[in-house]
């Protein structure tokens, strides 16, 4: 039984370690199925959990903390998309600059608005969005097996737990059952075909940046007042990174980029538990090799061994009329 609740506490923790990746990594699918790539969704994160924590914490709103987070966030979005799709400069320089202005903006800003080393003052009661119980969880916790799953797994989430594992469903409906979705990926394979039927091809990038935009928002949101209960220095701590490793791993898919995600989840919780902790035989395993794992993974599919993973042809790639 002792295993059993180490297991529950495992898949807890994976769950709450799981959202800001399956967000980043939806935001980054958006992005380079229309051939932009964004390098930036570890800035953007940054950038709105730094203005989340800020407003959270000036007006006492969670929600209003959640639209500046999504704000500061389309900004950095728009910024990205007017170097890299409108003056067709070099997408991976333009995110890489992001990421160096969010990481020093949060910094110097934090320490001037409240003098506490660039993070903000703890945020508490309706600054922050509280756990929910799910209908029965209470009751059904006595439960064998299933009970404890739905009461301290499933249940006891806040509200951008369940819209991030709700973004999956629609992101595969909206890219593989919309017209918009068709064009979307259209643009990424052949953006000359896609102008040549009369679609502006800048202007469905920019769509698509700024659905990424609106995703790292609640990503960023998440990581500042949802998970944690304040804005800290570099917080994001390479999950926009992670992110994308695990949209490179699944292959730019939804559905698969959310068991990718939960995956990374899965050994970053494992790495926390297995602190100090010693394996039969093996001994104690360093945590910097669960860490590594996620990127390891990365490798080995991208090497070949376990199928092949091929971005969008256009990916990365500056289109113009004049070319």
């Amino acid at each position: 039984m002792e295993s059993f609740d180490m297991l529950i506490s495992i898949l807890g923790s994976t769950i709450r370690l799981s959202i800001p990746l399956i967000l980043a990594a939806l935001a980054g699918l958006y992005s380079e199925r229309a051939g932009v790539f964004d390098i930036g969704l570890e800035g953007k994160m940054l950038a709105a959990a730094f203005a989340a924590a800020c407003v959270a914490y000036l007006t006492g709103s969670a929600w209003l903390g959640l639209f500046s987070g999504i704000a500061v966030s389309l900004v950095f979005s728009l910024i990205h998309g007017f170097a890299s799709i409108t003056n067709r400069g070099n997408q991976i320089v333009s995110g890489v600059a992001l990421n160096f202005v969010a990481a020093g903006l949060t910094v110097v800003l934090g320490q001037a608005w409240f003098g506490q080393g660039g993070r903000t003052p703890q945020i508490s009661g309706e600054a922050r969005f509280a756990p929910i119980t799910l209908p029965g969880a209470d009751m059904m916790r006595d439960v064998p097996f299933i009970g404890p799953i739905y009461s301290n797994v499933i249940s006891g989430n806040n509200m951008l737990t369940y819209i991030a594992f709700l973004a999956v469903p629609i992101s595969w409906w909206v890219l593989y059952r919309t017209r918009f979705g068709l064009r979307l990926r259209a643009v990424g394979e052949n953006p000359g075909a896609v102008d040549t039927a009369g679609i502006s091809v800048t202007f469905l990038r920019y769509r698509a940046v700024l659905v990424a935009g609106l995703l790292c928002g609640i990503a960023g949101t998440y990581l500042a007042i949802a998970q944690s209960a304040a804005f800290i220095k570099d917080m994001s701590a390479g999950k926009g990174f992670i992110a994308l490793a695990a949209l490179i791993f699944a292959k730019w898919k939804p559905v698969p980029v959310m068991f990718a995600c939960l995956l990374f989840g899965f050994l970053d919780a494992l790495a926390n538990f297995m602190q100090g902790k010693e394996i039969p035989v093996i001994g104690e395993v360093p945590v910097q090799l669960f860490q590594a794992l996620p990127y390891i993974l990365t490798c080995i599919l991208l090497a070949g061994f376990i199928g092949s993973a091929n971005p969008p042809k256009a990916g990365g790639v500056a289109y113009s009329k004049e070319r």
